[in-house]
């Protein structure tokens, strides 16, 4: 592959990439809108192939190599995407393993902080583990969170978290294996958990909470999202 393949194979990353919508989810801890912003600042627009390219850690091993050496490890990425062997990478090729780099992250970050859930050590996480892990210190100490903000934002986000848990806990028994925490964390990669990511985004959006999202309420989150003081608008 030469320098031009190589360029070809980041710029259809971008295409594929940029081209797949995006949800806003308060909870969802892999959060997409960070490369959103990126990818809004052209002076960041690199960055965000790289990282949808390569994955966020390689992408900094990658800025540590010589060209030469970036050259040579992106030829031998170039081989696995070309899954076919052609000698040709295509849209479905990048697609596929755009789609792999993704989910890598997602079973890396998850058992990152299993530990810091699974307080029994039983190789699964209940809800009464997550509640005390997450919101532990809040149940204990009411008083120290006076501000109003963080009251509603508690108040808000338990339940909203036990309803999600309760959604990933396929079998019922209050205790996610790996599998359904990993559809908890990241319930964007996941089918049976895609209706409750769309719930959340309606409640994130619908400021009003009459079950609707107005076009005022459209439009300050697209706003919100792009960055665009969508209110001084005409």
């Amino acid at each position: 592959m030469d320098v031009y393949s190589y360029v070809c194979v980041l710029l259809l990353c971008s295409c594929v990439v940029l081209g797949k919508p995006t949800l806003r989810k308060e909870r969802v801890h892999h959060d997409p809108l960070e490369l959103i912003k990126q990818a809004n600042e052209d002076n960041q627009s690199f960055q965000f192939d790289h990282e949808a390219f390569l994955g966020k850690e390689d992408a900094t091993t990658f800025d540590q190599l010589t060209p030469e050496e970036s050259k040579d490890r992106l030829g031998k990425i170039v081989d696995r995407i070309d899954s076919d062997g052609d000698g040709y990478v295509t849209i479905t090729e990048l697609k596929a393993w755009i789609k792999r780099v993704q989910k890598r992250y997602v079973y890396e970050n998850v058992a990152k902080v299993w530990t810091d859930y699974d307080l029994n050590k039983d190789n699964k996480i209940s809800w009464d583990e997550y509640k005390q892990a997450t919101y532990g210190y809040y149940l204990s100490n009411p008083e120290e969170f006076e501000e109003a903000t963080d009251q509603f934002s508690f108040k808000k986000m338990l339940p909203r978290d036990e309803r999600r848990f309760q959604t990933a806990d396929l079998d019922g028994d209050l205790a996610a294996d790996r599998e359904e925490f990993t559809s908890f964390l990241h319930p964007e990669e996941f089918d049976h958990m895609k209706d409750m990511v769309v719930l959340e985004t309606l409640e994130d959006i619908d400021k009003n909470g009459d079950g609707h999202v107005d076009e005022d309420e459209y439009i300050g989150e697209l706003g919100g999202v792009t960055g665009v003081d969508t209110a001084s608008e005409d």
